[in-house]
This record gives structure tokens, C-alpha cells and sequence, in this order.
């Protein structure tokens, strides 16, 4: 997390800096994605997220500048955060967003694929070209976040990809909170594979330097950790992990592996060794991170041939990965962003994704209790009434809010199978006007509804086909 009290330094610098500044087996997916691509665009536009409350508008002191360290909040933290912020201003421009989405057909293979943008400098959205065969694109330039990079010019300054300067689209990519944890376990994942990890081994985690954050030693099984950090999104678990693949001396292997696979945006970079913290270096677009997702949920034969010519299948983890990845996944007990059945039968927020929530949270009274996390809501009613199953990851910071997962529908429910990512810097520090107060010692709501109203359209869009 950031102190928003935090003076911007060197700020007259900065605004001058940035005033100069096909084989056969290739997937079913192709050449006609555009009538979903405007679809999506349309859908993301039509939410009006520029009409939110800035909680922490720009203004000297406001933001710093930088790539921050950025954590999930405790509930404790959220609640004492909630009554600390209460009034705002307008947001200034409109956020940036970046929504991606793969459609599936019943075997698990890519039949469509969409990538739409949000930002200032494309307030309508603007449709990203993609190549069919490899699921990715070269026409973005993608910069890393900084948030007040942003409140000045909506684009930061540094790239995340070498040799994109004469992209046609500029484009700064949203910090994407604890859906980073996505590559974390994909690296453990991978190193488990290769018998250099034992998911079912004790880990002593030993910070040094201990960080508030991450907590102290601790000593777990490495499949409890991984559980920890996806379901509840633990940041002590997942430092403990970003600290065990440290200690195999692999992060270098695993940013690589993301690229040679064709996900080059994904990476994680700068962490701590002595304690798995520092998570800023961190980077993820929502097309490669869709891409990830469809490795995880697997399908036969070539899922992508990357533009080195590499064909990339579901045997880039093994069964048992990713049979135990989908299980971690679907056991998500955040449900609050795209889908919102944590509140069910609230008036706020409104319902997103009409998502089953896994039985593990719910109370005999059908309230839900997620670690420390506790809510006040009967979800069964919205269990009952629920048509797809979400194997997703969310994450907040500040100026983030992220959500990226596997939809399936539910038996008897209209056929539906894909893959959505959505990140945004719309993350805490900005609300709906007029947005309810709520209810004391309660998990309270993190996001604005209007993540759950795109969440809610794109089922809609795909539900139709």
C-alpha cells in the first residue's frame, strides 16, 4: 500500500520529462473475432466509469510517483480505511482499462478471441488488433503503471516491452494487484513439474528482513500455501512463495518461460529474495494473462503457436497442476468484482457474473466467512439462482481493481465457456456516488459496481454468443 498523504517528489522534473517524452493445428480461433471485439468495446463504454468519486484526487501530495508497494489490505485495515475516506471529487479523466476475453468451445480450444482498451487517450475504447494464431499483438505499446504518471497524462513513461515505440496504441498497463499471485503459482506450478518443488512438503519461511506485510516465519505445507494465496489471497502466503522460488534461484527462469511461451508481458520482477516482498515489479496485460488462463484450463492439441513458431499445449503443466490450479481457483472465496455473489441480494452492488459460490465459505446460517473476512449475506438464495462457475483471481490495491478467470456454465443453464480478464486502476480509492455506507464489522464492498455491471454485460455477450 501507498500513504496518500505521501509528497510527489521531483514533480516539476517529471512533467517535463513527460511533456518531451498457421499450421493445422493452430487454434479454431480466427479471423472473424470483430463482431465480439466490438461487442466488448461497446459493453466496456457503456459502463460511463469516469462518472466515479476520486477518493484522492490529483493534487500535490495526493499520489506519489514510482512504482509503490502495493498490498492487499486486511479486513481490520479496510474497515479503519472506510471511515478515514469518506469524500472525494470527480474522477478527471477517464481510467484505464484493459478487458480481455477468449471464448471456449466444449473441449477446452479457443474459438474467439477479443482485447479491448480504455484510457484517456481513448475514451470510446479502441479495439486491439490480434493475431489469431499466436493470441497475441504487437500494435501496443505497452508503458508501466505509475499512478501519478497517470493523474498527469493517463501514459507512463517507461515500456514494458522493448522494440514497441511505433506502436499505434499507447498504453499504460494497470498494476494488476494480486492477480500477480496468477504467476506465482504458475512458477511454483512449474517447478513442481520438474520435481525441484514438493507441493506437499514443509516450508520453513524465514524472512529476512521481516516485513509487516508478509509476516513472520512460518511453517506450512507448500499446497497450503499456494491455497492460502489464491483462495484468500494471502499476501503472507504468497511471499512465502515468491521467497521458495528465490530460493531455487528460478524467478530469471520463469519470466523466461513467459515470454518463450508467447506471454511476454507477464513478469515478475524485483521481489525481495530475503522475504518474497516487493511485488511493484510486477507486470501483466489481460490478453497474455487470458492466455495463461487457457493454458490452466487446458484443451487438445495446439492452444497458441507463438511468433517464434513454438506450438504451445496444455502440456505446459501437467494434469495434476492444473487439475489442482482449476480446484484452487474455483475455491476463490473473493467473489466482489466481476461477480458479486458475496453480497447477495443487496441492492449494492449490483449482481455481476450470476456465479456459484464454493460451499467451503458458507455458514449454516448461509452467510460466508472467507479467513477473517466476514459478510452478512445469504448466499444460498443466489447459489439456487446461479448459471456459471468462476475459477477466477481478484485483487485490490488502491488504484488498482483486477479480476481474471474460467467461466463454465452450470448444468441445464445456457451454454456458455470463456475466459474474461479485467484490469483497471479504479481500485479503492474510487467510489460510486452515492454509494450505501457499510454495514459495521463486515467485509466491506472494495470496488465500484461498475465492475460488476461490465462483468454482468460480458456474460450477457457471451451467453449469446
Amino acid at each position: 500500500m501507498y500513504n496518500a498523504g505521501m509528497k510527489l517528489k521531483r514533480i516539476t522534473a517529471l512533467c517535463a520529462a513527460l511533456t518531451t517524452a498457421a499450421a493445422t493445428t493452430a487454434p479454431v480461433a480466427a479471423a472473424d473475432s470483430s463482431p465480439l471485439a466490438e461487442r466488448l468495446r461497446e459493453a466496456v463504454v457503456a459502463q460511463n466509469f469516469k462518472d466515479v468519486i476520486d477518493l484522492t484526487p490529483p493534487e500535490p501530495g495526493a499520489r506519489a510517483a514510482g512504482r509503490q508497494e502495493k498490498y492487499d489490505s486486511t479486513p481490520a485495515e479496510l474497515r479503519t480505511r472506510a471511515r478515514a475516506l469518506s469524500t472525494g471529487k470527480p474522477l478527471h479523466q477517464t481510467p484505464n482499462l484493459d478487458v480481455a476475453v477468449i471464448g471456449l468451445d466444449p473441449a477446452g480450444r479457443p474459438t474467439t478471441v477479443a482485447n479491448v482498451l480504455l484510457s484517456p487517450r481513448h475514451p470510446n475504447g479502441v479495439v486491439v488488433p490480434v493475431q489469431p494464431q499466436a493470441l497475441s499483438t504487437d500494435q501496443v505499446r505497452y508503458r508501466w503503471w505509475d499512478d501519478a504518471e497517470w493523474d498527469l497524462t493517463g501514459v507512463g513513461t517507461q515500456d514494458v516491452l522493448p522494440g514497441r515505440e511505433n506502436a499505434p496504441i499507447d498504453f499504460a498497463s494497470p498494476y494488476p494487484a494480486s492477480v500477480l499471485k496468477l504467476m506465482v503459482g504458475f512458477g511454483v506450478l512449474r517447478l513442481a513439474d520438474q520435481g525441484r518443488i514438493d507441493l506437499d512438503a514443509d516450508y520453513a519461511y524465514d524472512p529476512n528482513p521481516v516485513r509487516e506485510a508478509c509476516g513472520g516465519p512460518s511453517v506450512k505445507r507448500v499446497r497450503q500455501h499456494f491455497d492460502e494465496m489464491i483462495t484468500k489471497s494471502q499476501n503472507e502466503s504468497t511471499c512465502a512463495l515468491v521467497k521458495l522460488i528465490h530460493d531455487l534461484g528460478a524467478w530469471d527462469e520463469v519470466n523466461r518461460t513467459f515470454a518463450d511461451l508467447g506471454m511476454p508481458t507477464l513478469m515478475v520482477t524485483g521481489t525481495n529474495p530475503g522475504n518474497g516482498s516487493s511485488w511493484g515489479g510486477s507486470n501483466m496485460s489481460g490478453l497474455d494473462t487470458a492466455k495463461l488462463l487457457l493454458l490452466v484450463n487446458g484443451g487438445p492439441n495446439v492452444l497458441w503457436t507463438t511468433g517464434q513458431g513454438r506450438q504451445v499445449t496444455a502440456d505446459e503443466l501437467s494434469p495434476s497442476s492444473r487439475q489442482f490450479f482449476q480446484q484452487t481457483l474455483a475455491n476463490q472465496g473473493h467473489n466482489e468484482m466481476l461477480s458479486t455473489p458475496n453480497w447477495c441480494g443487496r441492492d449494492y452492488p449490483v449482481q455481476g457474473i450470476p456465479q456459484q459460490v464454493a460451499a467451503r465459505w458458507i455458514q449454516p446460517d448461509g452467510t460466508l466467512r472467507v479467513g477473517d473476512a466476514v459478510y452478512d449475506r445469504d448466499v444460498r438464495p443466489c447459489n439456487e439462482a446461479a448459471e456459471v462457475t468462476f475459477a477466477h483471481k481478484t485483487g485490490w490495491v488502491n488504484t488498482a481493481g483486477t479480476d481474471a478467470g474460467i467461466v463454465k456454465s452450470l448444468p441445464g443453464k445456457q451454454k456458455r465457456d470463456y475466459i474474461v480478464v479485467v484490469f483497471g486502476n479504479l481500485g479503492m480509492d474510487y467510489v460510486d456516488a452515492g454509494r450505501p455506507a457499510d454495514p459495521p464489522g463486515v467485509f466491506p464492498v472494495l470496488y465500484t459496481q461498475k465492475y460488476a455491471q461490465l462483468g454482468k454485460a460480458i456474460d450477457a455477450i457471451m451467453k449469446t454468443g
